[in-house]
């Protein structure tokens, strides 16, 4: 009789498990690295936001302005702003859909009061906040983070949204957000 060749149940089940240990191992890691790169993501937009609002502001007389304004400063924002101009930012960054795993949302502070719209925009803010929270807490992000006027980021370890205070900023004397250094 001719000897059959092939495998054993017991061999290819050694093989399931093994395959089996290793996708334990692999896939937490796998989750943590989607997280970090989106909470690094989020960061770096925050960081973008931040940046384009100073340039904003110098442009715009001193003044803060919608996130919308930022991405086309030629429609009724800036006056007599070229329209072959660079833009402030990106918009994939303005439409504040949610991206990498995180709901971003803009808050204009209040009007400064007399503005001179021959420089300045009439939607002119004295300051803003823009703040991201995970979609999905621990799965699309562990850490809420927010940046705002004063240049400051920073984040809530449990993925809260950062508070926020009438005046558009940041609200430091609740102690939910910690500065990312």
């Amino acid at each position: 009789m001719k000897k059959q060749k092939g495998f054993t149940l017991i061999e290819l089940l050694i093989v399931v498990a093994i395959i089996g240990i290793i996708a334990a191992i692999a896939i937490p890691s796998l989750l943590r690295a989607r997280v970090s790169a989106n909470e690094s993501a989020t960061i770096g937009d925050i960081r973008t936001v931040i940046s384009g609002e100073a340039a904003y502001q110098s442009a715009n007389g001193g003044w803060y302005d919608e996130i919308s304004c930022l991405n086309d400063p030629t429609n009724n924002c800036i006056p007599s702003y070229p329209s072959n101009a660079p833009t402030f930012l990106d918009s994939n960054i303005a439409s504040q859909a949610s991206k990498s795993g995180y709901d971003r949302t803009f808050e204009a502070g209040p009007s400064p009061g007399t503005i001179n719209t021959n420089i300045s925009s009439s939607t002119s803010a004295s300051s803003y906040s823009y703040v991201a929270t995970p979609v999905t807490s621990g799965q699309t992000g562990v850490r809420g983070f927010a940046g705002d006027s004063s240049g400051v980021l920073c984040f809530t370890v449990d993925g809260n949204t950062v508070p926020t205070v009438a005046s558009g900023a940041i609200d430091f004397s609740s102690g939910d957000c910690n500065v990312l250094q």
